[in-house]
């Protein structure tokens, strides 16, 4: 434990160097799988069969290039090609599921099926939580709290202030809270399109 306190200590007992040390490197390992996510995006455009959803596509997959950090109705504007095909759940291939199980910091090592069930899981249990804490407000949480349920999310909290942190949940919560069971998908993608390129956190 002395020589392995990140596999085989519990975050609790990390001291506070540890935490922002082992966060960074737990961190750098699913920020690996953001390339493929957004080369993915950027494959389906072709499929979309809507040529304004097309479009959206086209300047979203631009913009995250280009590093500029989407708005909230950027994101919102996509939620259909994520409820259904391409890039609805069940439309989702092994290699698209295998790059976002590790941008959830999850194992990819699994058989398909597997992997598409953890993820629907995954996401539906922090969509749910995503509602209690809007009903909550992000107010209401101290300043650990805010950056944990960023960390969570995708973003690497551990670098940004606190009130970056509490804008970037209150943009999170907006999409989530916006979003139905059906477009989950698109809340799954969130936690690299929404991260990758807020300001502080391209580490």
């Amino acid at each position: 434990m002395y020589l392995f306190p990140r596999q085989l200590l519990i975050q609790h007992f990390w001291t506070a160097k540890q935490q922002i040390d082992f966060l960074d490197i737990y961190h750098a390992l699913r920020k690996q799988s953001h390339p493929e996510i957004l080369c993915y995006l950027e494959k389906v455009v072709p499929l979309i069969s809507d040529a304004g959803l097309q479009w959206h596509m086209t300047e979203l997959c631009a913009k995250m290039q280009h590093g500029t950090h989407p708005a909230v109705h950027d994101i919102l504007a996509l939620r259909e090609c994520f409820a259904n095909h391409p890039l609805g759940m069940d439309q989702l291939r092994a290699l698209q599921m295998k790059a976002l199980s590790r941008a959830m910091l999850l194992t990819p090592y699994l058989p398909s099926v597997l992997l598409r069930h953890r993820l629907k899981t995954h996401t539906t249990v922090i969509h749910q939580l995503d509602k209690a804490l809007a009903k909550l407000g992000v107010g209401q949480l101290t300043a650990q709290e805010v950056k944990s349920a960023c960390y969570l999310r995708g973003l690497n909290s551990t670098h940004i202030a606190e009130e970056r942190c509490r804008t970037w949940l209150g943009e999170w919560l907006q999409i989530s809270c916006s979003l139905k069971e059906t477009e989950l998908s698109l809340l799954l993608h969130n936690v690299v399109l929404l991260s990758i390129n807020y300001v502080g956190s391209r580490r």
